[in-house]
Protein backbone atom coordinates (compact mmCIF):
# COMPACT_ATOMS: atom_id res chain seq x y z
CA UNK A 1 0.00 0.00 0.00
CA UNK A 2 1.34 3.21 -0.93
CA UNK A 3 1.58 6.10 1.63
CA UNK A 4 -0.04 8.60 -0.29
CA UNK A 5 -3.36 5.69 -0.32
CA UNK A 6 -3.54 6.82 3.87
CA UNK A 7 -5.06 10.04 2.83
CA UNK A 8 -8.06 11.14 0.83
CA UNK A 9 -8.28 14.77 -1.04
CA UNK A 10 -8.11 17.93 0.85
CA UNK A 11 -12.26 18.04 0.58
CA UNK A 12 -12.39 14.96 2.74
CA UNK A 13 -11.62 15.86 6.33
CA UNK A 14 -12.28 14.59 9.63
CA UNK A 15 -14.79 11.72 8.02
CA UNK A 16 -16.91 14.46 5.81
CA UNK A 17 -16.90 15.61 2.18
CA UNK A 18 -17.54 18.40 -0.08
CA UNK A 19 -21.02 17.25 -0.67
CA UNK A 20 -22.19 16.32 2.88
CA UNK A 21 -21.02 20.32 4.49
CA UNK A 22 -21.54 22.03 1.48
CA UNK A 23 -18.24 23.35 0.59
CA UNK A 24 -14.71 22.49 2.14
CA UNK A 25 -13.73 21.60 5.73
CA UNK A 26 -10.28 23.95 6.48
CA UNK A 27 -8.87 23.96 9.78
CA UNK A 28 -9.54 26.67 11.61
CA UNK A 29 -6.72 28.97 13.00
CA UNK A 30 -7.62 28.14 16.71
CA UNK A 31 -6.95 24.61 15.99
CA UNK A 32 -3.55 25.50 13.80
CA UNK A 33 -2.80 27.17 17.04
CA UNK A 34 -3.28 24.60 19.53
CA UNK A 35 -1.09 22.45 17.72
CA UNK A 36 2.08 24.57 17.09
CA UNK A 37 1.78 25.21 21.16
CA UNK A 38 1.94 21.34 22.03
CA UNK A 39 4.07 20.53 18.98
CA UNK A 40 6.42 23.66 18.82
CA UNK A 41 8.38 22.93 15.84
CA UNK A 42 8.38 24.32 12.34
CA UNK A 43 5.04 22.70 10.15
CA UNK A 44 6.53 19.66 8.56
CA UNK A 45 8.71 18.95 11.17
CA UNK A 46 11.83 18.57 11.21
CA UNK A 47 12.10 14.80 10.27
CA UNK A 48 14.18 15.68 6.83
CA UNK A 49 16.56 16.80 9.33
CA UNK A 50 19.99 13.91 9.60
CA UNK A 51 23.04 14.42 11.13
CA UNK A 52 24.35 11.47 9.53
CA UNK A 53 24.14 14.24 6.05
CA UNK A 54 22.08 12.94 3.00
CA UNK A 55 19.36 10.20 4.54
CA UNK A 56 19.66 7.05 3.02
CA UNK A 57 16.06 7.30 2.66
CA UNK A 58 13.89 9.70 0.40
CA UNK A 59 11.56 11.77 2.99
CA UNK A 60 9.33 13.30 -0.45
CA UNK A 61 5.70 12.51 0.30
CA UNK A 62 6.12 11.71 3.45
CA UNK A 63 7.19 15.21 5.21
CA UNK A 64 4.32 17.56 5.25
CA UNK A 65 4.77 20.96 4.41
CA UNK A 66 3.80 23.95 5.21
CA UNK A 67 1.00 24.60 2.53
CA UNK A 68 -1.00 21.62 2.64
CA UNK A 69 0.09 20.39 6.07
CA UNK A 70 -3.89 21.06 7.52
CA UNK A 71 -5.96 20.37 4.44
CA UNK A 72 -4.79 16.74 4.89
CA UNK A 73 -6.12 14.13 7.76
CA UNK A 74 -4.97 10.78 9.21
CA UNK A 75 -6.74 7.79 7.85
CA UNK A 76 -9.58 5.90 9.35
CA UNK A 77 -8.49 3.29 12.19
CA UNK A 78 -9.67 -0.45 11.57
CA UNK A 79 -11.69 -2.01 13.91
CA UNK A 80 -9.08 -3.49 16.07
CA UNK A 81 -7.49 0.04 17.02
CA UNK A 82 -10.58 1.19 19.26
CA UNK A 83 -8.76 2.43 22.66
CA UNK A 84 -11.11 4.30 25.95
CA UNK A 85 -11.82 7.27 25.98
CA UNK A 86 -9.90 8.77 29.39
CA UNK A 87 -13.03 9.13 32.38
CA UNK A 88 -14.27 7.82 35.43
CA UNK A 89 -13.05 8.17 39.57
CA UNK A 90 -9.87 6.13 38.66
CA UNK A 91 -8.83 8.77 35.71
CA UNK A 92 -9.91 11.65 37.60
CA UNK A 93 -8.26 10.66 40.91
CA UNK A 94 -4.78 9.69 39.44
CA UNK A 95 -4.78 12.83 37.52
CA UNK A 96 -5.59 15.52 40.82
CA UNK A 97 -2.39 13.60 41.93
CA UNK A 98 0.03 14.01 39.05
CA UNK A 99 -1.14 17.78 38.65
CA UNK A 100 -0.64 18.57 42.22
CA UNK A 101 2.67 17.58 41.92
CA UNK A 102 3.67 18.89 39.12
CA UNK A 103 4.66 15.70 37.31
CA UNK A 104 4.40 15.04 34.04
CA UNK A 105 3.33 11.66 32.43
CA UNK A 106 4.28 10.32 28.99
CA UNK A 107 1.04 9.31 28.65
CA UNK A 108 -0.31 12.48 28.12
CA UNK A 109 2.86 14.02 26.64
CA UNK A 110 2.47 11.48 23.81
CA UNK A 111 -0.77 11.20 23.44
CA UNK A 112 -0.94 7.50 24.36
CA UNK A 113 -3.90 5.42 23.15
CA UNK A 114 -3.97 3.59 26.18
CA UNK A 115 -4.34 6.83 28.51
CA UNK A 116 -7.92 6.22 29.84
CA UNK A 117 -7.56 2.52 30.34
CA UNK A 118 -4.65 2.77 32.27
CA UNK A 119 -5.11 5.90 34.42
CA UNK A 120 -8.72 4.26 35.10
CA UNK A 121 -6.40 1.14 37.02
CA UNK A 122 -4.61 3.82 38.56
CA UNK A 123 -1.39 3.37 36.82
CA UNK A 124 0.75 5.68 34.56
CA UNK A 125 4.06 6.52 33.19
CA UNK A 126 6.18 8.98 35.39
CA UNK A 127 8.16 10.98 32.93
CA UNK A 128 10.60 12.82 34.31
CA UNK A 129 13.39 15.99 32.87
CA UNK A 130 10.43 17.92 32.04
CA UNK A 131 7.78 17.84 29.35
CA UNK A 132 10.17 19.23 26.43
CA UNK A 133 12.72 17.40 23.75
CA UNK A 134 15.66 18.66 22.40
CA UNK A 135 15.31 16.14 19.82
CA UNK A 136 12.49 15.97 16.76
CA UNK A 137 11.84 12.55 15.94
CA UNK A 138 9.24 12.04 13.26
CA UNK A 139 6.43 9.87 15.35
CA UNK A 140 6.88 11.62 18.68
CA UNK A 141 4.15 14.04 19.85
CA UNK A 142 6.45 15.12 23.00
CA UNK A 143 7.31 18.80 22.09
CA UNK A 144 10.66 20.16 20.97
CA UNK A 145 12.35 22.97 21.92
CA UNK A 146 14.69 24.03 24.68
CA UNK A 147 13.95 22.73 27.94
CA UNK A 148 13.71 24.41 31.08
CA UNK A 149 16.42 24.16 33.64
CA UNK A 150 16.88 20.62 35.79
CA UNK A 151 14.16 20.35 38.48
CA UNK A 152 16.44 18.81 41.33
CA UNK A 153 13.32 18.11 43.56
CA UNK A 154 11.83 16.37 40.84
CA UNK A 155 13.25 12.99 42.36
CA UNK A 156 11.60 13.14 45.78
CA UNK A 157 8.58 14.60 44.60
CA UNK A 158 8.38 11.57 42.11
CA UNK A 159 9.22 9.23 44.87
CA UNK A 160 6.59 10.71 46.75
CA UNK A 161 3.82 10.12 44.65
CA UNK A 162 4.59 6.94 43.86
CA UNK A 163 4.46 6.05 47.79
CA UNK A 164 0.58 7.40 47.75
CA UNK A 165 -0.12 5.09 44.70
CA UNK A 166 1.28 1.95 46.03
CA UNK A 167 2.08 0.06 42.62
CA UNK A 168 3.86 -3.19 42.90
CA UNK A 169 5.55 -1.91 39.43
CA UNK A 170 6.20 1.59 38.22
CA UNK A 171 7.47 3.05 34.82
CA UNK A 172 9.67 5.91 34.49
CA UNK A 173 10.61 7.70 31.20
CA UNK A 174 11.76 10.94 30.42
CA UNK A 175 12.86 13.34 27.38
CA UNK A 176 15.67 13.54 26.20
CA UNK A 177 18.28 16.25 27.51
CA UNK A 178 20.93 17.01 25.02
CA UNK A 179 21.05 19.88 26.55
CA UNK A 180 23.05 18.82 29.94
CA UNK A 181 26.34 18.01 30.31
CA UNK A 182 25.42 14.15 31.37
CA UNK A 183 22.51 13.92 29.36
CA UNK A 184 20.17 14.12 32.81
CA UNK A 185 21.98 10.88 33.79
CA UNK A 186 22.18 12.36 37.74
CA UNK A 187 18.74 13.42 38.09
CA UNK A 188 18.02 9.54 36.56
CA UNK A 189 20.09 8.00 39.34
CA UNK A 190 18.60 10.34 42.01
CA UNK A 191 14.93 9.06 40.75
CA UNK A 192 15.65 5.70 40.59
CA UNK A 193 17.26 5.69 44.33
CA UNK A 194 14.67 7.90 45.75
CA UNK A 195 11.78 5.14 44.34
CA UNK A 196 13.73 2.25 45.98
CA UNK A 197 13.66 4.12 49.21
CA UNK A 198 10.23 5.26 49.27
CA UNK A 199 8.65 2.44 47.87
CA UNK A 200 10.77 -1.09 48.60
CA UNK A 201 7.87 -3.50 47.48
CA UNK A 202 8.04 -1.67 44.05
CA UNK A 203 10.02 -2.65 41.34
CA UNK A 204 11.21 0.25 39.20
CA UNK A 205 11.05 -0.04 35.47
CA UNK A 206 12.93 2.69 33.61
CA UNK A 207 12.60 3.95 29.49
CA UNK A 208 16.09 5.75 28.92
CA UNK A 209 17.46 7.08 25.75
CA UNK A 210 20.77 6.47 24.49
CA UNK A 211 22.76 9.75 26.09
CA UNK A 212 24.70 10.02 22.51
CA UNK A 213 25.88 6.89 23.23
CA UNK A 214 28.42 8.32 26.23
CA UNK A 215 29.46 5.21 28.05
CA UNK A 216 29.94 7.56 31.25
CA UNK A 217 26.74 8.86 31.42
CA UNK A 218 24.68 5.24 31.03
CA UNK A 219 26.59 4.03 33.40
CA UNK A 220 25.54 6.04 36.20
CA UNK A 221 21.58 5.15 35.14
CA UNK A 222 23.11 1.49 35.06
CA UNK A 223 24.72 2.21 38.73
CA UNK A 224 20.73 3.09 39.98
CA UNK A 225 20.22 -0.72 39.61
CA UNK A 226 16.61 -0.51 38.61
CA UNK A 227 14.54 -3.99 38.18
CA UNK A 228 14.30 -3.49 34.38
CA UNK A 229 16.38 -0.87 31.53
CA UNK A 230 14.75 -0.17 28.82
CA UNK A 231 15.35 1.85 25.23
CA UNK A 232 13.78 1.44 22.54
CA UNK A 233 15.00 1.17 18.84
CA UNK A 234 11.94 2.11 17.57
CA UNK A 235 12.16 1.31 14.21
CA UNK A 236 14.97 -0.76 10.95
CA UNK A 237 17.68 0.66 10.47
CA UNK A 238 16.90 1.77 6.98
CA UNK A 239 14.08 3.85 8.87
CA UNK A 240 16.17 5.55 11.44
CA UNK A 241 16.84 9.28 9.42
CA UNK A 242 13.40 9.47 8.90
CA UNK A 243 12.36 8.31 12.13
CA UNK A 244 14.92 9.00 14.53
CA UNK A 245 17.51 11.48 12.77
CA UNK A 246 19.42 11.84 16.06
CA UNK A 247 20.03 9.05 16.78
CA UNK A 248 21.81 5.64 15.58
CA UNK A 249 20.87 2.27 14.65
CA UNK A 250 24.25 0.99 15.55
CA UNK A 251 24.30 3.38 18.63
CA UNK A 252 21.02 2.08 20.57
CA UNK A 253 22.33 -1.57 20.04
CA UNK A 254 25.13 -0.64 21.76
CA UNK A 255 23.49 1.06 24.57
CA UNK A 256 21.59 -2.16 25.23
CA UNK A 257 25.12 -4.05 25.54
CA UNK A 258 25.99 -1.81 28.08
CA UNK A 259 23.40 -2.55 30.10
CA UNK A 260 23.24 -6.30 29.31
CA UNK A 261 27.15 -6.19 30.53
CA UNK A 262 25.97 -4.76 33.75
CA UNK A 263 23.67 -7.97 34.70
CA UNK A 264 20.50 -5.69 34.23
CA UNK A 265 17.26 -7.00 32.96
CA UNK A 266 16.70 -5.27 29.10
CA UNK A 267 14.25 -4.58 27.44
CA UNK A 268 13.59 -2.72 24.12
CA UNK A 269 10.60 -1.49 21.53
CA UNK A 270 9.56 -0.82 18.11
CA UNK A 271 6.38 0.08 16.23
CA UNK A 272 5.32 -1.53 13.04
CA UNK A 273 3.30 0.58 10.04
CA UNK A 274 5.65 3.64 9.71
CA UNK A 275 7.18 1.97 6.79
CA UNK A 276 9.21 -1.22 7.57
CA UNK A 277 9.45 -4.37 5.73
CA UNK A 278 9.15 -7.54 7.71
CA UNK A 279 12.72 -9.22 6.45
CA UNK A 280 13.78 -5.85 8.28
CA UNK A 281 11.69 -5.91 11.47
CA UNK A 282 13.33 -10.32 11.59
CA UNK A 283 16.73 -8.91 10.80
CA UNK A 284 16.18 -6.06 13.55
CA UNK A 285 15.18 -9.01 16.12
CA UNK A 286 18.54 -11.05 15.25
CA UNK A 287 21.04 -7.78 16.24
CA UNK A 288 18.81 -7.00 19.23
CA UNK A 289 19.61 -10.29 20.36
CA UNK A 290 23.21 -10.72 18.89
CA UNK A 291 24.30 -7.64 20.48
CA UNK A 292 22.78 -7.52 23.59
CA UNK A 293 20.54 -10.85 24.65
CA UNK A 294 18.12 -8.00 25.48
CA UNK A 295 15.52 -9.58 27.73
CA UNK A 296 11.99 -8.14 26.70
CA UNK A 297 10.67 -6.82 23.69
CA UNK A 298 7.34 -4.90 23.16
CA UNK A 299 5.82 -4.79 19.59
CA UNK A 300 3.15 -1.65 18.62
CA UNK A 301 1.11 0.11 15.32
CA UNK A 302 2.62 3.53 15.03
CA UNK A 303 0.01 5.67 15.11
CA UNK A 304 0.01 8.99 13.76
CA UNK A 305 -0.31 12.04 16.51
CA UNK A 306 -0.89 14.80 14.29
CA UNK A 307 -0.85 15.94 10.22
CA UNK A 308 3.01 17.31 11.13
CA UNK A 309 4.41 13.53 11.70
CA UNK A 310 5.29 11.00 9.48
CA UNK A 311 1.62 9.22 7.90
CA UNK A 312 1.21 6.14 8.63
CA UNK A 313 2.46 3.58 5.71
CA UNK A 314 0.07 0.76 6.75
CA UNK A 315 -2.67 -0.53 9.37
CA UNK A 316 -0.78 -3.87 10.44
CA UNK A 317 -3.63 -6.57 11.53
CA UNK A 318 -3.34 -8.45 14.53
CA UNK A 319 -2.01 -11.88 13.02
CA UNK A 320 1.23 -10.45 11.81
CA UNK A 321 1.71 -9.08 15.44
CA UNK A 322 0.96 -12.79 16.43
CA UNK A 323 3.88 -14.37 14.24
CA UNK A 324 6.57 -11.40 15.05
CA UNK A 325 5.93 -12.51 18.92
CA UNK A 326 6.30 -16.25 18.08
CA UNK A 327 9.52 -15.13 15.86
CA UNK A 328 10.72 -13.34 19.11
CA UNK A 329 10.35 -15.67 21.76
CA UNK A 330 11.76 -18.46 19.37
CA UNK A 331 14.88 -16.24 18.54
CA UNK A 332 15.46 -16.00 22.09
CA UNK A 333 13.58 -13.04 24.12
CA UNK A 334 12.68 -14.09 27.00
CA UNK A 335 9.10 -12.01 27.12
CA UNK A 336 7.55 -10.23 23.83
CA UNK A 337 4.07 -8.28 24.09
CA UNK A 338 2.70 -7.68 20.67
CA UNK A 339 -0.38 -6.44 19.51
CA UNK A 340 -1.87 -3.27 17.97
CA UNK A 341 -2.11 -1.19 21.08
CA UNK A 342 0.79 -2.12 22.76
CA UNK A 343 2.94 0.48 24.01
CA UNK A 344 6.75 -0.15 25.86
CA UNK A 345 4.69 0.38 29.21
CA UNK A 346 1.34 -1.14 28.18
CA UNK A 347 -0.19 -3.61 30.71
CA UNK A 348 3.64 -3.76 32.70
CA UNK A 349 1.70 -4.06 35.98
CA UNK A 350 -1.03 -5.77 35.58
CA UNK A 351 -1.87 -8.94 37.58
CA UNK A 352 -2.38 -12.18 35.83
CA UNK A 353 -5.73 -12.81 37.06
CA UNK A 354 -7.16 -10.51 34.49
CA UNK A 355 -5.06 -11.13 31.46
CA UNK A 356 -5.65 -13.60 28.57
CA UNK A 357 -3.35 -16.99 28.71
CA UNK A 358 -1.11 -14.89 26.42
CA UNK A 359 -1.16 -11.72 28.79
CA UNK A 360 -0.79 -14.13 31.41
CA UNK A 361 2.11 -15.61 30.23
CA UNK A 362 3.95 -12.73 29.25
CA UNK A 363 3.26 -11.17 33.08
CA UNK A 364 4.30 -14.85 34.83
CA UNK A 365 8.01 -14.56 32.69
CA UNK A 366 7.70 -10.45 33.22
CA UNK A 367 7.52 -11.57 37.23
CA UNK A 368 10.40 -14.21 36.67
CA UNK A 369 12.85 -11.53 35.28
CA UNK A 370 11.90 -9.05 38.19
CA UNK A 371 12.51 -11.80 41.06
CA UNK A 372 15.76 -12.64 39.30
CA UNK A 373 16.56 -8.81 39.36
CA UNK A 374 16.21 -8.53 42.70
CA UNK A 375 17.84 -11.47 43.66
CA UNK A 376 21.29 -9.89 42.49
Amino acid sequence: MSIESNFEPDHQMNGRTASSTGDATIASEAAIGRTLARHPRPLGGDTARSTLGTASLSLTGMVLKNGDAHQMRVGRKPEWLRAKVPGGEGYRNLKALIDEHRLHTVCQEASCPNMGECWERGTATIMILGDTCTRSCGFCNVKTGKPMPVDDDEPRRVAEVLAQINLKHVVITSVDRDDQRDGGARIWAETIEAVHEACPDTSVEVLVGDFKGVERDIQIVCDARPEIISHNMETVDRMHPAVRPQARYERSLKVLQQFKANGLVTKTGIMLGIGEHENEVLDLLRDVRAWSDCDILTIGQYLQPTRNHLPIDRWVHPDEFARLREAALAGGFEVCESGPLVRSSYHAEEQAERLSPERADVHERMKRLIAQARDR
